[in-house]
């Protein structure tokens, strides 16, 4: 290699993040890259069953299985070409100087791959050995033990605190280009702006009292005027919610991000936009992701199938109570929705369950999409098929999974990757519409 030895890094792999991306070792460069043999353990644990985990498990594995067939793993192998870094398998789990096992009073898995990154820095002191996982606390204790640790970077949004909102205010608009847009619909965008906005960007127009909503269509390249609508019964309250529900209407867009907080409505409108456009697909797909309690997987709840997955789909089964309860019992689109179930024309169901499934000309609602990995993400949309819609919803200061967190889960990087492009709408949502006490909780708590 060209790399001097002051300049060598060595990365040593946790088994997170190789679940997280199981082409993760193919993200650094130039440098080394080392496995403990206890992550391939691990990673044995997890390669059964169909979740994503397990996917990535054995993809990797794979991969190592094919590097394995013309060279010895315990040895340095050029697996990128010469010049594009090494890997290994870390053997030595028993460091002479330290023993994490020991130092923290435990055989667990973490404690090994600790000791294997001790081993390494010690076999390679000429190199700066860095231990990467998603483990918080695994990379506090690789710290205390003067251990150089970070978090997998790739697939990470830096700036989180930017993250693209969707919306945007103009101030000072005359009042004749508000008659303009209020009469005729459309505005030219040199006559309000310098340059063209985002594509499928909303926004709000302001001269003093006066407003109106807009956004900007990529396909005519012309600012429109965006009508507050109801759908099945929800009226929008706010203007988000009126650019949110809009973009869910909009046959053109056929992927929608909506991210905000416990009560701003972002389910609830995704749910009565579906129904609203039921005639146009042949089904309704709602799921949300299964996080299971106390790390336990499902299987060690008690009861059938349905009785382990009705508290994770109960808020979904709310909203869309909620939305039949905008009509009396003897209303027929109080019955419509009671028939569409019945009738398998709206599907509430785990997100597990959704796999191989055929997503032709369907809506598919995904909740709480801040528990996704991108690699999940990925797959979803992938899955989409001729007129297919998706709409993602998710707050993401709302994250129930141990190696997820604002900047690395999979909608952040969605709306990041995304944005401008001309089949994609997001809206953040930023007030909360559930009740005068939600938003007291919500302000002050």
């Amino acid at each position: 290699m060209n790399k001097t030895a002051a300049s060598r890094k060595i990365y040593v792999i946790d088994t997170s993040v190789i679940l997280y991306d199981n082409q993760a070792i193919r993200n650094f460069e130039e440098n080394d890259i080392a496995i403990p043999i206890t992550v391939l353990e691990e990673l044995d644990n997890f390669k059964q069953g169909n979740s994503t985990k397990s996917f990535e498990a054995r993809e990797f594995l794979r991969f190592i299985d094919t590097l394995s067939q013309k060279h010895t793993l315990q040895n340095w192998i050029p697996f990128n070409g010469s010049e594009k870094g090494r890997f290994k398998v870390i053997m030595d789990q028993h460091a002479n100087k330290l023993d994490a096992t020991q130092i923290f009073d435990s055989q667990k898995a973490d404690h090994k791959i600790l000791n294997a990154a001790i081993a390494m820095k010690e076999q390679e002191p000429e190199a700066k050995v860095i231990l990467v996982t998603k483990d918080i606390n695994l990379r506090l204790k690789a710290k205390a033990l003067n251990l150089p640790a970070e978090d997998y970077k790739t697939g990470k949004i830096q700036d989180i605190d930017n993250l693209y909102s969707g919306t945007s205010m103009v101030e000072d608009v005359s009042q004749d280009l508000l008659d303009q847009l209020y009469k005729g619909g459309r505005l030219e965008v040199e006559s309000l702006l310098k340059e063209a906005p985002i594509n499928n960007h909303f926004l709000i127009l302001r001269n003093g009292s006066s407003s109106a909503l807009s956004y900007y269509n990529p396909f005519n390249q012309i600012i429109e005027r965006v009508d507050v609508p109801e759908s099945y019964g929800i009226r929008p309250r706010n203007a988000l919610q009126s650019f949110a529900m809009h973009a869910i209407l909009n046959p053109e867009i056929k992927l929608v991000s909506i991210l905000g907080g416990a009560g701003t409505g972002k389910t609830l409108l995704a749910l009565a936009g579906a129904i609203e456009q039921r005639s146009q697909y042949r089904q309704i797909l709602v799921s949300r992701p299964v996080i299971p309690l106390g790390n336990k997987d499902i299987g060690y709840l008690p009861g059938d199938i349905k009785s382990k997955m009705d508290p994770y789909m109960q808020p979904l089964w709310d909203n869309l109570r909620l939305v039949k309860n905008q009509f009396s019992t003897t209303d027929s689109n109080y019955k419509r929705i009671d028939n569409m179930v019945e009738q398998e024309k709206i599907i509430i169901t785990p997100l597990a369950y959704i796999r191989g499934r055929s997503l032709a000309r369907v809506i598919f609602i995904i909740d709480e999409a801040q528990n996704l990995t991108p690699h999940e993400i990925k797959t979803i949309i992938t899955r989409a098929g001729e007129g297919t819609k998706i709409i993602f919803t998710g707050d993401i200061n709302q994250i129930d999974t141990p190696y997820l967190d604002a900047q690395s889960n999979g909608l952040s990087y969605m709306i990041d990757r995304l944005k401008g492009r001309k089949l994609f709408a997001h809206i953040t949502l930023r007030k909360g519409e559930r009740s005068e006490l939600a938003n007291l909780a919500n302000e002050l708590l």
